[in-house]
């Protein structure tokens, strides 16, 4: 099943060679399903794109590309019949990612309508009904196959009866708790660091200067940065609260606003345009620099607090509620989440590259050194020591040791193939007409070409 999303979630991506296809390519029909036309220079547009984008194509891109097309258009009459709408707040936040995302790439509103070749309006309603059609395709195959679950005797059957080669090889995996200290700036620090903002601001209030000059200049937010310090269109829940708060009572597009603290460090904002309730907006972002000093103490500080633990002074969870300053561990005993997994379980490659390198030859229940890493929440660096408190080393899956996952994969498995079910039913159903110089194809699913 996941092949089948992955696939169609590509078929549904934007590129400028969607918008550019029919202009280089002779249309023509080439396939019809039910009353909807696949053209060849949908096909061609696809293929193109997958080139550009260095992605593997599995067989002959017109076998492949036009098959996956319309497997789609089944998903999408499917969700007509079954009253399968999406939510349009949803959509248009997705499509002013995706524009925020090319002014990102190509560097402006103006570059992108020429590099597209249309207006940021039209653009923006081929991109509205672009991932429209991608969202219910998701939850139209959410539908489908929603009601499929599992029993532990249906995953023991499912296990007994797998050939040994096919039983899936699980991963290393380990479980860490931390006790991370972010080491106090200097006031001085703290002070150039205003003194340089405050000094931008005068230099944009009297005209001398331009903002975003000075955002692509000295702005420490490196993505920003590119556009000017712009932000894009963003809701007040996409900010964080210090920033938002001001950002949101900002009038007079000409103006800089006072000095904002964050997590992240120190702010200047420029208001560019309020559209309802979402705002777009620039920003200087200024990060107070750790003395070489202040961070050798915190790390003797950790180091002493490491001994004690392994001497039995203090427990781990003790010097993660005494001494922690991880936000996102330190109401639960230091314990690291993946965001990736959604569990306490880590693969050594989902780690930070520092903690990774100090947990790989760690036993369990043993403390690292103190070291210093990147918080990517915040994007500053803090000092750690970190507990191994379980490790799985590489081995063949079992019910014992990793039922959820057997079980996961023994469903998964199960939805794909009652969509590949689902997909032979419609075809037989569905008025399906190729054209014969398509036809010589392997199919996925043969049952395109009616005997």
């Amino acid at each position: 099943m996941k092949k089948i999303i992955l696939s169609l979630l590509l078929l549904l991506s934007i590129s400028p060679l969607k918008m550019m296809a029919q202009k280089n390519v002779v249309d023509e029909v080439i396939w019809i399903i039910g009353d909807e036309a696949i053209l060849k220079s949908e096909v061609e547009e696809q293929r193109l794109r997958a080139q550009i984008d260095n992605t593997p194509i599995d067989g002959d891109p017109y076998c492949v590309i036009p098959e996956q097309i319309a497997i789609q258009k089944l998903f999408l009459h499917q969700a007509v019949l079954d009253s399968v709408t999406v939510n349009e707040s949803s959509v248009i936040n997705q499509v002013e990612k995706q524009l925020n995302y090319y002014e990102s790439q190509i560097g402006s509103k103006e570059k992108v309508e020429e590099y597209f070749k249309m207006s940021t309006k039209e653009l923006r309603e081929q991109l509205r009904e672009i991932t429209r059609n991608q969202q219910i395709i998701q939850d139209m195959q959410r539908k489908l196959v929603g009601d499929i679950k599992s029993t532990p005797s249906d995953v023991r059957r499912f296990m007994k009866d797998l050939p040994a080669d096919s039983i899936p090889t699980v991963p290393a995996e380990v479980e860490l708790q931390i006790v991370s200290f972010e080491p106090p700036v200097p006031v001085t620090e703290i002070n150039r660091i205003k003194e340089r903002l405050r000094d931008f601001t005068e230099r944009v209030n009297s005209g001398s200067s331009d903002f975003s000059v000075l955002a692509r200049l000295y702005s420490e937010d490196s993505e920003s940065a590119k556009r000017g310090g712009e932000l894009g269109f963003m809701g007040r829940g996409q900010l964080v609260p210090e920033f938002s708060a001001v950002a949101f009572n900002l009038l007079d597009p000409k103006k800089v606003s006072r000095i904002v603290q964050t997590e992240f460090g120190f702010h200047i904002i420029q208001l560019i345009e309020k559209r309802g309730d979402r705002i777009n907006c620039r920003h200087i972002l200024l990060k107070p620099r750790i003395a070489a000093e202040d961070k050798e103490k915190a790390i003797h500080v950790l180091d002493s607090i490491a001994n004690q633990i392994r001497e039995d002074k203090i427990t781990f969870e003790k010097a993660v509620l005494n001494f922690s300053m991880d936000k996102n561990t330190a109401m639960n005993a230091g314990l690291m989440l993946n965001e990736k997994s959604g569990t306490s379980k880590f693969e050594y490659q989902d780690l930070p590259p520092e903690v990774a390198k100090k947990v790989y030859d760690m036993n369990v229940g043993e403390v690292s050194k103190p070291f210093s890493m990147i918080d990517k929440s915040t994007n500053k660096e803090v000092v750690a020591v970190v507990k191994l408190k379980s490790k799985v080393d590489v081995h063949k899956a079992n019910l014992t040791d990793d039922y959820q996952m057997l079980r996961n994969f023994y469903e998964s498995k199960k939805k794909q193939e009652f969509i590949s079910t689902w997909i032979a039913k419609k075809q037989k159903e569905t008025y399906i007409s190729i054209d014969p110089a398509w036809q010589n194809c392997k199919f996925q699913y043969p049952g395109w070409i009616k005997k």
